[in-house]
């Protein structure tokens, strides 16, 4: 059932799971791997989702909790083989809990990266909280999915920004998502030499108010039918860099 599977009852009822987190932290180290059909990930580590379907920084979830059940895994000696990726819409308080860790003494794990969502201009200001997260030298991400409308990124200031996602909306209702967004934002990253990330063109692409018609795809996922200029998926590190001797640090 849900339940067992680690699904709340409902959306609206926030639910804790406590012990999934260490069961996670237990699955096969990846680093060295290939990757069969996912070349960008090829040698690096296992990379896992930290609530992926709820937002864990909700207020009735307590700093204790989140302390005992994400830091010590994350930095425990299973947790450090991975990389952790922790998404909110709450990122001010995120950025609360990390100041919260600090007085404790308890220093942000760097194998916990911080990203917050973004998906028009009214979302644009969390940009300046996740930015609060950690230290300098967290990784910080944003995801840009759905990306819902044309969004001002001269607004904002993307310094701190170690890592862009985007994608265009799937489901039943999804919303267009304009090709010329996905250039932008390329553009953009490839200027501040941020690396980009484009997950999926969701199942209503359009181009210059026409819709785009790709063949053979899943929720725009396959990237083998986009546009060349838009097979871009780029990881936040570089691979001659030792990814191993960061995940061995505090």
């Amino acid at each position: 059932n849900g339940i067992a599977c680690g699904f709340a009852p409902s959306f609206e009822e926030v639910t804790q799971f406590p012990g999934r987190m260490e069961i996670e932290a237990k699955a096969s180290d990846l680093r060295g791997e290939s990757r069969k059909g996912k070349p960008w990930l090829a040698g690096l580590p296992r990379l896992i989702f930290i609530s992926s379907m709820g937002d864990s920084l909700s207020k009735a979830v307590s700093f204790e909790y989140l302390k005992k059940e994400i830091i010590h895994v994350v930095k425990s000696d299973a947790g450090r083989r991975h990389i952790w990726l922790w998404l909110t819409k709450r990122p001010e308080r995120m950025a609360e809990f990390s100041k919260n860790l600090l007085n404790k003494g308890i220093s942000w794990p760097q194998n916990l990266w911080v990203g917050t969502s973004i998906t028009s201009n009214v979302s644009l200001s969390r940009i300046e909280d996740i930015a609060k997260v950690g230290t300098a030298e967290t990784k910080k991400f944003l995801s840009v999915e759905p990306q819902l409308e044309e969004i001002s990124w001269n607004a904002v200031d993307l310094s701190p920004i170690s890592w862009v996602i985007q994608g265009g909306e799937s489901g039943g209702k999804r919303r267009s998502f304009d090709l010329n967004w996905a250039r932008e934002l390329r553009d953009i990253c490839r200027a501040g030499g941020t690396p980009y990330f484009l997950k999926q063109l969701g199942d209503n692409p359009v181009e210059n108010g026409r819709s785009v018609k790709i063949k053979g795809q899943g929720s725009g996922g396959d990237w083998d039918f986009w546009p060349e200029d838009l097979r871009i998926r780029e990881m936040p590190f570089e691979r001659e860099t030792s990814i191993f001797d960061l995940l061995g640090m505090d």
